[in-house]
């Protein structure tokens, strides 16, 4: 079969049934994920006609198609369409023609119009007439199509064809007859089928949609539309034990609503009778063996194939599977044991007694004596009450899975050894650390609840201060900026942690908190603690503060952050640092490239605070450790903007804004929200205003760092639609009456905005104060972009006089080309003041410089803005103006794909190459097909052709 036409997942929840002319409604969510791909599908069954007729939607159990499959019937059903569908059943699979009846049945009475031999044979196959022998093949394909033809020139007809694979192969032999006549008919034909592949009996070169699973974002979403979502760390065991599965996610919601849990090793699985009951039929027809295997790679955490085995005592003989294969439970490949369902694994686990999965565990733990880390999880599985033995075992795992970089694993190790502790202080200690973990991952609820669990064991003031770190940063990320600083100041006051670390530690959470909220009063106690915090030699139980590089940079981080007047003097005592470093941990390392990210973020070195962080993250995202980068996500992505890097900044914006909704980080959510918004309308989008649910999700008087950025978001959203008065509303609203600004570092950049807004709405005097007040705020030594920024912003709403003066000092420092878009603005701006002044000439290089700027970037309104001045100045532009390499708009890994897939590759050789899954690769070459403007690899060849 030819490889699918690139198509993403369209995830779906739900599922729906139908027969005869309407599909039942289909209780659940509304369609969540991939909004693109539901649009297409819907768009095949509307009132216009398209050149694609015929689609087959491909997926796993509970991805999602019949409920897509049921939508699109309503829409079709809606715009005036007949709709017949089809219901593959397997009972009726080995009866000719039965789906084929099924399809057909609401327009039987038709037959009376068909010529009579095609009545016949129609009748005849359905057992309507009598007749010797079966219908001639050939007579009754011509029949249905000729009915379906003459039905459809009175009315749209869409067929819905759900679960072809239950189809009875002699009506899919017809319909595959007719389905390839049926181009001059105004006919449309959606299907459905279980897998990867169309089965037998369809046309090989049907265009097909694969469902996959949802995105990380999209699961999540549809886990918080839940009428019982879960939260904490069941939230995300759930998440990953669902797999993105809609179905899945639904079901196991339910069941954790209901109270239901049963531990598995690296999480429990919610149980309830509808889980149970999806496969209890297909598990008790299987053999005891069969069954008993099941149990076991059901209750082990991904053991291999020989471990399951040996501890189910079923010896090496393969064919015990072959019964669950046969019938699609499992997949036996490669030495492991692959569940085709998140559900059979939960339904298979929870069939069994408990006494029987207790068994199972200690049988898995006698089989894991070389494995320690794995042996102590099914230890913990099948014990009943505390242990210190299987508690100092899963802390020692603990240890081993935090070295490996397993945050996540090392946490849930650690819950689950404090809560085998028999001690009270054992209980507290391996709390703290488990909530540590939980941090590092980034999930603020799991920390509330270990939070909870450590104030009522202990009164230590150092358990309690490293605890204070993640319940303030969970708090802070929750948008409760208030709350969250009098839980690190209850730490630190009136008696702080003995251990200095522990109070560094504490200050960079308060650092955070501070610049999230812009409140001084959470700013000022920052440097204060930090003077009477002792290095203690490094004796420290936070592995991130092992070494002094690491220690160093989060107090620069953390003094920056307060006072960031400061930062460009502490980047340049890191800097002064020694070139060749103390050997550090991993996780030292990540932290260093954390601090040093976030001074050169507040010292203006954009490049260096891009280049840090994208370290930073490319190690973290490997510890599975992206709580930590939670509190600088926002600032990278205005950076990756400021600096133009659209495109990567687009790609970052996706990844914090799967990682918000996975983790419900509030305010970063309404961060993506208004950053995707000013890159929108720098691009010459029709952006409108951030949505409404950002400015209401956190408060933004305690978060001010959020409300900087959505003022910004919708003065640039404003001024490229046309309206400066809106504009200057905006970016007025940054600053209070007397110019202070509403943030104490976003608002000042955003001055020459205000001031470009106020030249255009004739509001320069007004805004000239600000512009005074903001040169008082940056201090004596602003940092160049500042600098930068003050002399546009003064040579818009200064005194004419010394307009030229500010100007050239806005565009001629070298060191502003790391801005783009900045520095082409104050060139355009520059230009426009020199053309109203009749110096064309003097005007026109900077237009030009702008202009290729602008069209590098891929600023469609600015380019087009520059290009209006060009022409102005004297200069014939021509009707085709320099395009942006289309390229440019790609991630780094979609060129890559992309020149590949030119070059004639498939798309499993690309994954290849590439180490990704043909599915990666499909989503995206389906993605970047628009943004290139081609629909087809060919298209691809051409285009590099071109270039």
């Amino acid at each position: 079969m030819k490889e699918p036409p690139a198509p993403p997942p369209v995830p779906v929840p739900g599922r729906g049934s139908g027969s005869g002319t309407r599909h039942r409604p289909v209780p659940g969510p509304a369609l969540l994920g991939r909004q693109a791909e539901v649009a297409h599908v819907l768009g095949l069954v509307g009132e216009r006609r398209t050149e694609q007729r015929l689609l087959l939607l491909l997926g796993e159990a509970g991805t999602g198609k019949s409920r897509l499959l049921a939508a699109a019937a309503d829409h079709a059903r809606d715009s005036g369409a007949l709709v017949l569908a089809s219901q593959g059943i397997e009972a009726e699979s080995r009866h000719s023609f039965a789906s084929l009846h099924q399809l057909l049945l609401p327009v039987l009475a038709e037959t009376a119009t068909l010529p009579g031999h095609l009545r016949t044979a129609l009748e005849t196959a359905f057992g309507i007439a009598l007749d010797e022998g079966p219908p001639d093949s050939m007579l009754l394909r011509t029949a249905v199509l000729t009915l379906l033809g003459g039905v459809s020139e009175r009315q749209r007809v869409l067929l819905t064809l759900d679960d072809v694979q239950h189809m009875d192969r002699d009506s899919l032999d017809v319909l595959g007859f007719v389905m390839r006549r049926l181009t001059a008919h105004d006919v449309t034909v959606l299907m459905t089928a279980r897998g990867c592949t169309a089965p037998a009996g369809l046309p090989a070169d049907l265009p097909a949609v694969l469902l996959g699973p949802l995105t990380e974002q999209a699961a999540a979403e549809l886990m918080d539309a839940q009428p019982h979502a879960p939260t904490g760390r069941t939230r995300i065991e759930l998440l990953r034990q669902a797999g993105g599965n809609p179905l899945a996610i639904i079901e196991l919601c339910r069941a954790a609503g209901t109270g239901g849990a049963g531990v598995l090793p690296g999480g429990g699985l919610p149980r309830t009778e509808r889980i149970q009951e999806l496969y209890a039929a297909r598990l008790r027809a299987l053999p005891e063996t069969t069954q008993r295997l099941i149990l076991y790679a059901a209750a082990s955490q991904g053991e291999d194939l020989a471990t399951v085995m040996t501890a189910a005592g079923a010896g090496s003989d393969l064919a015990a599977w072959a019964p669950a294969e046969e019938i699609g439970l499992v997949a036996v490949m490669d030495g492991q044991v692959h569940f085709r369902h998140p559900l059979v694994r939960a339904g298979a686990y929870h069939a069994a007694p408990a006494h029987v999965r207790q068994q199972a565990h200690r049988d898995l733990a006698a089989a894991l004596t070389a494995e320690p880390a794995r042996r102590a999880w099914h230890l913990a599985a099948a014990c009943v009450g505390r242990d210190e033995s299987v508690a100092t075992a899963l802390e020692d795992t603990a240890e081993l899975a935090e070295r490996r970089g397993g945050f996540y694993a090392a946490g849930q190790a650690l819950q689950r050894a404090a809560e085998c502790s028999p001690a009270p202080a054992d209980r507290a200690r391996r709390y703290t650390k488990a909530l540590r973990a939980a941090q590092n991952v980034g999930d603020p609820l799991w920390v509330s609840e270990l939070y909870d669990q450590i104030t009522a064991l202990t009164e230590d003031r150092d358990l309690l201060g490293m605890a204070a770190c993640g319940a303030g940063m969970g708090l802070s990320l929750f948008g409760h900026q208030r709350q969250a600083f009098r839980v690190v100041t209850r730490a630190l006051e009136p008696e702080p942690p003995a251990n200095g670390m522990t109070v560094v530690a504490l200050t960079s959470i308060l650092a955070a908190i501070g610049y999230q909220s812009g409140l001084p009063e959470i700013r000022d106690p920052v440097t204060a603690a930090l003077e009477g915090a002792g290095s203690d030699g490094h004796a420290t139980p936070y592995a991130e503060l092992a070494t002094s590089d690491s220690s160093d940079a989060v107090r620069a981080a953390s003094l920056a952050g307060a006072d960031p007047t400061r930062a460009p003097e502490l980047l340049r005592r890191i800097r002064q640092e020694p070139a060749v470093r103390e050997p550090a941990p991993d996780i030292a390392e990540m932290t260093r490239l954390l601090g040093l990210g976030g001074v050169a973020w507040y010292a203006d070195e954009s490049d260096l605070c891009v280049e840090a962080h994208r370290q930073g993250y490319a190690m973290l995202s490997a510890f599975g450790a992206m709580g930590s980068a939670a509190p600088s996500l926002a600032a990278v992505g205005a950076a990756l903007i400021d600096t133009g890097r659209w495109a990567e900044a687009e790609e970052h914006l996706d990844r914090s804004a799967a990682l918000a909704a996975v983790h419900k980080w509030a305010h970063l959510q309404s961060d993506v929200e208004a950053l995707r918004t000013t890159l929108r309308a720098l691009r010459g989008e029709n952006a409108g205003s951030p949505a409404d649910s950002a400015w209401t999700a956190v408060g933004l008087e305690e978060n001010r760092a959020t409300h900087a950025r959505l003022l910004r978001a919708a003065g640039t959203a404003a001024a490229a639609a046309g309206d400066f008065d809106g504009a200057f509303r905006h970016f007025r609203s940054l600053f209070a009456e007397d110019g202070t600004p509403l943030h104490y570092f976003l608002s000042p950049r955003s001055i020459a905005d205000l001031a470009s807004a106020a030249q255009r709405t004739g509001r320069e005097r007004e805004t000239a104060p600000v512009v005074e007040a903001v040169r008082a705020a940056v201090g004596p030594r602003p940092t160049t972009r500042m600098t930068l920024l003050l002399h546009h912003a003064a040579a818009l709403t200064g005194a004419p006089k010394d307009a030229e003066h500010h100007f050239r000092l806005a565009t001629v420092n070298p060191v502003g080309d790391q801005w783009p878009p900045a520095r082409a603005q104050a060139r355009l701006h520059y230009a426009q003041w020199l053309r109203r002044r009749r110096r064309p000439l003097d005007a026109r290089p900077l237009l030009v410089t702008a202009l290729e700027t602008f069209t590098r970037l891929g600023a469609a309104g600015l380019a087009e803005e520059a290009r209006m001045e060009l022409r102005a100045s004297g200069v014939t532009t021509g009707a085709a103006p320099a395009q942006a390499d289309p390229l440019a708009e790609l991630t780094a890994q979609q060129r890559e794909i992309v020149r590949l897939a030119a070059r004639g590759l498939r798309n499993r050789e690309i994954a290849e190459q590439l180490l990704l899954s043909p599915r990666t690769v499909s989503s995206h070459l389906y993605n970047v097909y628009p943004k290139l403007g081609v629909s087809s690899r060919n298209q691809l060849r051409g285009l590099f052709e071109d270039l």
